[in-house]
């Protein structure tokens, strides 16, 4: 089948970038993966950072720096770069044996498999480590130690535009899939280019949105260890989208559609729901054209407890010779409230620990996020296959609403099951 190649495609491509990031075996010990036990106390580390936003992230790193040195008298050199480039300038800097200490990234499992990264053991304090929230220690541990340290998170909720429910006489946000497909019939119907709901299944973050659907149906990436991307819930859940698409509720190829495109068609007004996170009700906050609400994802069935997908980042550290007191420093400043509660709170995300929650819950418009954060559920990134999976899912997920939802899904379980 064509879908099961471009499978294929999608992970011989991912794995040549995990396999770039993970080479060298000794040669990456020697850098990034050897044992700082015995070595001469490194003054100077580098940072990784991804680039959440032009205006606050190299700004706060740049301070931090300041406060990082003042404090610890070690330096910390600051590398901010695009997310559109780090994943291969870091596979880049892993593979030539000039692994950052400290890296920012949204996976981790594949250098922790290869023994390059500390644990928390090692290097967080014992402070540090209860305040994390379990979900986010949960999904930064593989094998048993935890490698992933979270440095913000996000948690999607269910974004409804409340005029154009009033003009549809649809009173309350729907808390079913049945629900939600009649108020998008209804929506609609008022014609003017108004569409029921904003799907994207593009190729940008396909996995994103499908998460929050198939949470919301019992379903899940894996089950007891194993792939379970084909289970009956999942076809389920896919052929469900399928429908809303086949019925023209949707917009225009939503299975081309990536995120950034749903959130426009929301914030010009024309779609009735979307699922949206916090920097899009920051982003329709100051635009002010749009009156909307914030509402807990719908379930596939009443009165099941609703679900919420959630995403961390990680900040982890490469074992390299001497560096281990430097980089103790760095997580023991970074971890204070004033730091990484500053941090999170300029670039308009949600805390990853439960003194962040405390502080959060100053914002009342924070409150659906905060309130199932705890509980949120994350793709497995704690799997050191997750990043083909995840490509080849964001490259032919999207397909299914043209094609056989079962039948993309079974080619994806078959290539997770193959990948190594």
């Amino acid at each position: 089948m064509k879908v099961r190649t471009s499978v294929v495609i999608a992970f011989a491509a991912a794995g040549g970038l995990v396999l770039a990031g993970c080479s060298g075996g000794s040669g990456a010990g020697t850098a990034g993966g050897g044992s700082s036990s015995g070595a001469e106390e490194v003054k100077t580390i580098k940072l990784v950072a991804a680039e959440y936003s032009k205006d606050n992230t190299k700004a706060f790193w740049d301070a931090f720096a300041k406060t990082y040195n003042e404090k610890t008298g070690y330096t910390l050199e600051v590398n901010v770069v695009s997310w559109d480039n780090i994943d291969q300038q870091s596979s880049t800097m892993i593979q030539n044996n000039q692994a950052p200490d400290i890296l920012n990234l949204n996976a981790y499992a594949s250098y922790a498999k290869d023994g390059l990264l500390y644990n928390g053991d090692e290097v967080l304090p014992d402070a540090v480590k209860s305040d994390i929230l379990e979900a986010f220690q949960k999904s930064g541990t593989y094998e048993g130690k935890f490698y992933g340290f979270p440095d913000l998170s996000s948690a999607r909720a269910f974004f409804y535009n409340t005029d154009l429910f009033t003009k549809a006489g649809i009173a309350n946000a729907p808390k079913t899939w049945d629900e939600l497909k009649d108020a998008a019939t209804k929506i609609t119907a008022l014609g003017d280019g108004n569409v029921g709901y904003a799907l994207p299944l593009g190729p940008e973050e396909s996995q994103g949105e499908f998460s929050m659907w198939l949470f919301n149906n019992g379903g899940d990436w894996k089950k007891d260890g194993k792939w379970a991307i084909n289970s009956a819930q999942n076809v389920e859940t896919l052929t469900f989208l399928k429908d809303l698409t086949d019925a023209k509720l949707t917009q225009n190829n939503p299975g081309k559609t990536n995120r950034a495109d749903a959130f426009d068609l929301f914030k010009s007004g024309k779609a009735g729901m979307v699922v949206g996170f916090s920097p899009l009700a920051g982003a329709l906050d100051k635009d002010a054209k749009v009156k909307y609400a914030v509402a807990p994802f719908p379930t596939k069935k009443a009165g099941d407890t609703p679900q919420t997908f959630g995403v961390t980042d990680y900040l982890m550290a490469f074992k390299k010779p001497g560096n281990e007191k430097a980089v103790k420093a760095f997580y023991d400043l970074y971890y204070q409230k004033d730091q990484i509660n500053t941090f999170i709170e300029k670039e308009g995300f949600l805390p990853v620990t439960k003194s962040g929650l405390e502080y959060f819950s100053k914002d009342d418009k924070l409150k659906v996020y905060l309130d199932t954060l705890p509980n949120a559920h994350l793709t497995p990134t704690d799997d050191p296959t997750w990043d083909k999976v995840k490509l080849a899912v964001q490259q032919n997920l999207g397909g299914a609403l043209t094609g056989d939802p079962k039948a993309t899904l079974d080619d994806l379980q078959k290539a997770a099951e193959a990948a190594k």
